[in-house]
């Protein structure tokens, strides 16, 4: 039996822009994926898919030869299984050799957070498919779900990272970095209650159509790196409300706090797609009962997410 492990992921800075080349700051979770094969004498995939309390949520089976078979131009993934097809299909594209041969596989899939968290049910997924395919995990996220690819730097590294588009999209720069804040308990993860869908984020992104982004960008990048060295809390939430401030001013959204927290003492931050997964909050008291009043009942400490 083979196995794969994969990490979450949580996009400190540079939402949006990073898909424009920003300097991004993210960080991998204790949360993750894992990826079970065993060999089966049939030509055939027999896939279950389970969650974080290890009951199945998902399962299906294919013929090997039909995804050998499959062209991705006519895969439309409507669903958990064609969506499950197409990658598999890719990932053959990718490497003629995957799946070539006359036995089949029975995969369990099992993750260690609740699905709806976003903290990278499909990117650990992905890049557990693309280890045991053998192929660029960032060649097959162009294939399928597509995106800026931090996702998957995440899932593959143990420490916090830098990540930055270059002209070759599947060949990013990925530098691991010592951030570990010395003011660590005082950080925490606030789950809106809401996931959000990353492609209809990008999405709306791309359709404003921005075009003058240099300024805002080299601000951003500034900041991912004033953030991996900050000494005391109060620069830190300078930092991030300024970072809030001008992603806010060119998606033409308004920042988190305003719209939901506007008298919380503290700074918070939006992670990914605004408008749902989680928060960054920052807080000099634990803010427990004050998200709990609000009716957000699933807060974790940094140390207890950051893996």
């Amino acid at each position: 039996m083979k196995a794969y492990k994969s990490y979450g992921k949580l996009l400190l800075t540079a939402e949006y822009v990073v898909l424009d080349g920003a300097l991004a700051l993210a960080v991998p979770t204790k949360y993750g994926q894992d990826l079970h094969i065993e060999t089966l004498e049939s030509p055939e995939i027999i896939w279950t898919s389970l969650d974080h309390e290890k009951q199945c949520w998902f399962t299906t089976s294919f013929k090997v030869l039909d995804i050998k078979n499959q062209s991705l131009n006519t895969i439309t993934p409507t669903d958990a299984s064609q969506r499950l097809l197409q990658i598999l299909v890719a990932a053959h594209a990718l490497n003629p050799s995957f799946l070539n041969s006359n036995n089949g596989f029975k995969i369990i899939t099992a993750l260690d957070f609740p699905r709806n968290w976003g903290l990278g049910t499909s990117s650990t997924l992905i890049n557990n498919i693309a280890h045991w395919a053998n192929v660029n995990p960032y060649k097959l996220l162009e294939l399928t779900f597509g995106g800026s690819g931090y996702d998957i730097a995440c899932a593959q590294n143990s420490t916090p990272i830098t990540y930055q588009i270059t002209n070759n999209k599947t060949a990013p720069i990925v530098k691991p970095v010592n951030f570990n804040p010395k003011f660590k308990d005082a950080l925490y993860f606030v789950y809106l209650n809401k996931k959000q869908n990353s492609r209809e984020g990008i999405a709306n992104y791309r359709a404003l159509n921005l075009q003058n982004k240099t300024a805002t960008i080299n601000k951003i990048n500034t900041i991912s790196l004033q953030l991996i060295n900050c000494n005391t809390v109060n620069a830190f939430n300078s930092l991030i409300e300024q970072h809030e401030e001008l992603i806010a001013n060119i998606t033409k959204q308004s920042t988190v706090k305003a719209l939901l927290f506007p008298d919380f003492n503290g700074a918070i931050k939006s992670l990914g797609a605004w408008g749902g997964d989680f928060i960054l909050v920052s807080s000099k008291t634990n803010p427990t009962a004050y998200f709990n009043s609000k009716g957000y009942q699933t807060m974790i400490p940094y140390e207890d997410m950051v893996l």
